[in-house]
């Protein structure tokens, strides 16, 4: 146990910004062969999670005056019962059930007595079973909680019988850790954007460092300028969010068609991926009577240096960008082609540099400054996309096979649509997580996407 330490600026942004229509809780689910032994799971929860991360096992406290900062402290009633629980799906045991069941927690906000997580282990699935997991924003960034939660993970099945830690490199932001290495150059070394902003003022003192400067500082003005004039258009899911909120995934795809697709169009499979959601949001706007407009979201990018351990405080270390989806276009091959340009310009963009000193000025702010500002941004897009490629072999879970995962991050303000792609052992998976007021079918955004990935390996095969 490690006592009593303030929770930084950035970390009291999201412990605010619950809200009983959008909670901050990001909300994964992982596939399991079969169920894994109980007391084993909670060893390896304890031993790899709990004792690692103290953050796991301290609750929240309120700040002492109105100008000062919350703090995390030790729980003085800790119990991994309260944390971890087993149920039974009811039959036929399928997603569906699965996702009637992970809807039942999404409106619930944690418990703010004690530490801000769960984990359920769910028997019946299936053939196997699944583990869903609660973890509020808080308490990490999307990124490093994914990477927290593949740590209790092992390459083979009697791995955590040992004295393996799970040890594991971080899963990236596919395709979206260019924006990082073009915006935050000091990155891939393993130095922060400190190393990078010593580097920059160095650079000012040679005539080639001023012209380099001053293409930045443009490229910086178009940034804020795009960041300010950005909304959302009205379509078939804008609106005032409700409480409930539903969640909906795919089978898994190979991987090997969607990257011949990308080959083929001289595109990323992120840029593929991207361009089939456009799709499905076209499609959805299509069925729903409404002329199709592109639509902007969100999309995280991790700022932690690749190379580096998670710190045992872990913490929220990120920026967004944000990227409109072409949906307006039908046509898949002339969508594929615009997703691609307008993810090469991101690529080329300032704008994670910009919006992470924004994030963090944000949470040095009041309270009511915070909010503000924050539903300012969040009301320009529709949610929240995460496109994170996970191992590219299999992991285990206490000896059992994993199948598959998937994790949405919470949306905030108006927001009614968050979009999770996670790829995992030469597989794809995409998941909605739609606010059930204003996505009132969100199986029909399913359908859609499946459509298109279809329809896309069909004009890739017939090339």
């Amino acid at each position: 146990m490690s006592g009593r330490r303030r929770i930084g600026p950035v970390d009291t942004i999201w412990l605010n910004m619950d809200r009983p229509n959008n909670l901050m809780v990001i909300e994964s689910v992982m596939f399991l062969d079969r169920a894994p032994d109980w007391d084993r799971l909670v060893d390896v929860v304890r031993r790899r999670m709990v004792e690692r991360f103290p953050v796991f096992h301290q609750r929240p406290l309120p700040p002492r005056t109105p100008l000062g900062l919350p703090h995390w402290e030790d729980d003085p009633d800790f119990s991994l019962d309260r944390h971890l629980h087993r149920v039974r799906l009811p039959r036929p045991g399928d997603d569906a059930a699965l996702q009637r069941l992970l809807e039942q927690h999404l409106h619930v906000p944690l418990d703010r007595a004690h530490p801000l997580w769960q984990i359920h282990l769910v028997d019946g699935y299936g053939s196997g079973a699944a583990v869903l997991c609660r973890f509020h924003h808080a308490l990490a960034d999307g990124m490093a909680l994914t990477q927290v939660m593949l740590s209790l993970t092992d390459e083979a099945p009697d791995d955590d019988l040992g004295e393996a830690e799970g040890a594991l490199a971080p899963p990236r932001h596919r395709g979206l850790a260019g924006l990082v290495d073009s915006a935050l150059s000091a990155t891939r070394a393993g130095a922060g954007l400190t190393r990078q902003a010593v580097t920059g003022i160095r650079g000012l003192t040679t005539p080639s460092g001023v012209v380099d400067a001053a293409g930045q500082v443009l490229r910086t003005a178009q940034v804020v300028d795009d960041l300010l004039l950005t909304s959302t258009p009205d379509n078939p899911l804008s609106g005032t969010p409700g409480i409930h909120k539903r969640a909906v995934w795919s089978q898994p795809w190979p991987l090997a068609d969607l990257k011949h697709v990308g080959r083929l169009a001289g595109a990323t499979l992120n840029d593929v991926l991207l361009s089939a959601v456009a799709g499905a949001l076209c499609r959805y706007q299509l069925d729903h009577g409404a002329v199709p407009v592109d639509l902007p979201t969100m999309v995280p990018v991790n700022v932690r240096p690749l190379d580096q351990p998670l710190p045992r405080e872990l913490g929220n270390k990120f920026a967004l960008v944000f990227f409109t989806f072409p949906s307006s276009i039908q046509p898949p091959l002339e969508r594929l082609a615009e997703t691609k340009r307008r993810m090469d310009w991101l690529k080329r963009s300032p704008e994670a540099t910009v919006t992470f000193g924004l994030i963090t000025a944000i949470g040095r702010t009041t309270r009511q400054l915070e909010h503000y500002v924050v539903n300012f941004f969040a009301d320009k897009v529709i949610g929240v996309t995460t496109n994170v490629a996970g191992p590219t072999s299999v992991r285990y879970l206490c000896g059992v096979r994993i199948s598959g995962a998937l994790g949405w991050v919470p949306g905030s303000g108006r927001q009614t649509l968050g979009v999770s792609i996670f790829t995992y052992a030469d597989t794809l998976r995409v998941g909605f997580m739609a606010d059930a007021d204003r996505v009132r079918e969100p199986e029909k955004l399913l359908h859609a996407v499946e459509r298109e990935v279809a329809d896309l390996i069909s004009v890739a095969r017939t090339a």
